[in-house]
């Protein structure tokens, strides 16, 4: 409950000159970020990212800089069509379509996706996901779901599935999105698509909840 804090300047992640717009999307893309780490992407294998909103974007983004063919898996043709423009994914496909297993063996050659990324919290997605991944692949889940979640044991097992749950960030990945934002490898202007003034906020607040608006990130300045 004080004013000011002292903190010393080694234990602070340093702005590295980027503006407070750049700086202001650090923090959610190093959750994706963090969920690639956690998955041990490698150069080349196939990726399937489920959902498209924020987490997920970031995700796709620091898969692809990994060098992963990167395939995404959204409900929302809107958002699917951004991936394409925007984020150079390999793939997409509709999640509503009922032949997703098979879309996902042609675009793999048959081999299916080696790592899943979930950044849905979806219960059904998390549970139905399974079934989209690689013999010794890699399940992580970013999203959070409070109900438990379950799988056909038979379909885990046999995989031989590696699961694993992906909190927050460490160091290391707010690092790495920094660099990559130095580099030229993310675009934030990608991810910022409203920009308001504070006092603008009440006047917008709502139309953001709308998918129809198109949302990823709004911005305010004061």
């Amino acid at each position: 409950m004080k004013e000011y804090i002292s903190v010393p300047s080694k234990y602070l992640l340093h702005g590295e000159g980027l503006s407070f717009d750049e700086l202001a999307l650090v923090e959610p893309l190093a959750i994706g970020a963090h969920g690639v780490s956690r998955a041990d992407v490698k150069h080349g294998e196939f990726v399937l990212v489920i959902g498209a909103g924020p987490i997920g974007l970031g995700t796709m983004e620091f898969a692809r800089i990994a060098g992963a063919k990167v395939i995404t898996l959204d409900v929302n043709e809107q958002r699917l069509q951004f991936c394409k423009d925007h984020l150079n994914i390999h793939a997409t496909v509709n999640a509503m379509d009922s032949n997703v297993a098979e879309q996902l063996k042609s675009i793999t050659d048959g081999d299916m996706p080696t790592a899943v990324i979930d950044a849905t919290g979806n219960l059904r997605a998390i549970n139905n996901a399974i079934n989209y991944l690689a013999h010794g692949g890699n399940y992580v889940l970013i999203g959070l779901q409070k109900e438990p979640f379950s799988f056909s044991h038979p379909e885990f097992h046999k995989r031989e599935t590696t699961l694993m749950s992906s909190r927050n960030a460490t160091r290391e990945d707010f690092e790495h999105v920094i660099k990559s934002m130095k580099a030229g490898q993310v675009n934030p202007k990608t991810y910022i698509t409203h920009t308001v003034d504070f006092e603008e906020i009440k006047d917008n607040f709502e139309s953001w909840l709308d998918p129809k608006t198109g949302v990823i990130k709004a911005m305010v300045h004061l």
